[in-house]
């Protein structure tokens, strides 16, 4: 298993219906308990220990959940508003570095229940016809909504397993 992908590279579901958008839906719904769970019990010399060579720590993808799932949720608002907006991109290591970074993990936890709230309510009121509304990335080129919700089931999964592979390698 490569650890920067325990779960595997994000794949685009083939043949996407209505019932594997509403699975997606609520796996995003359910990332930040899963996340919590992950978390759950360890002490700070855990938290700053690196979920793999060269990676982050695990307070570090911890804070970076809600600051991806945050820029997401607007890239969402953009894409159901705006006429194919162009999304900015941001650079997630140096966002890793600030000095928020080191906050205790509750701060990002708390703010990542928040912006579910709000982003599973946006999600569940889409009208099927929202899912392909396009949106630009400028790295990726043009994607639509749909891209966007299965990035982002996989995502809370992929980074909650780094945590939760750490913890098995290290028997906590």
């Amino acid at each position: 298993m490569d650890p920067r992908y325990p779960i595997g590279d994000f794949k685009l579901p083939v043949g996407v219906t209505p019932e594997r958008r509403a699975q997606a839906i609520d796996e995003i719904a359910s990332a930040p308990a899963k996340l919590r769970a992950a978390v759950n019990g360890l002490n700070d010399a855990q938290l700053d220990t690196r979920y793999r060579e060269g990676g982050w720590t695990v307070r570090q993808v911890v804070h970076h959940v809600p600051d991806s799932h945050m820029n997401a949720y607007i890239r969402l608002r953009m894409a159901l508003t705006e006429d194919k907006p162009t999304i900015k991109p941001y650079d997630e290591s140096r966002w890793a570095d600030l000095a928020d970074a080191k906050l205790p993990i509750e701060v990002s936890q708390t703010l990542l229940d928040c912006i579910h709230a709000r982003w599973d309510v946006v999600w569940r009121a889409m009208k099927p016809q929202d899912f392909a509304r396009p949106l630009i990335h400028p790295e990726r080129g043009e994607r639509n909504v749909d891209w966007l919700l299965f990035v982002y089931e996989w995502h809370g999964k992929h980074h909650a397993a780094h945590i939760t592979e750490l913890r098995k390698q290290k028997g906590w």
